[in-house]
């Protein structure tokens, strides 16, 4: 598997480095996080220990639907399908449809937290 890459960036930093790229004055480096969460709360609550627990129950058991999941884990169909698609936004599942039933298939084995403390433009001495 592979390692996900992500970055914690408030919406109007988002919203900026979008701008800034849009604009070609910004080039995305190609080691530069792929996924951002707004807040390092946000980042926490997705990958809480029950929520790393439950993707390390998805690649060891690889089910074949979420019925099969919330039987091997006791949790409601609904909360796991919330989860899930919370998840998938995220790029850490993918959901497989067949027929009527989805089957969550880990992608990542890893993710790696790009933490900047300062504001990149006070880093680099400007404002």
């Amino acid at each position: 598997m592979t390692t996900l890459k992500v970055g914690i960036a408030g919406y109007d930093e988002m919203k900026a480095r979008t701008m800034r790229i849009a604009k070609g004055e910004e080039k995305p480096a190609a080691d530069d996080p792929k996924v951002w969460f707004t807040s390092t709360e946000s980042f926490a609550k997705v990958l809480s220990a029950g929520n790393r627990e439950l993707l390390r129950v998805i690649a060891e058991k690889s089910p074949a639907s979420l019925e099969e999941l919330s039987e091997i884990t006791g949790r409601a169909i609904s909360n796991l399908s919330r989860t899930m698609k919370t998840m998938e936004s995220y790029g850490l599942v993918r959901l497989e449809k067949e027929g009527r039933k989805v089957a969550p298939k880990v992608v990542h084995d890893r993710v790696e937290l790009a933490l900047p403390l300062l504001d990149r433009r006070m880093a680099q001495g400007g404002r």
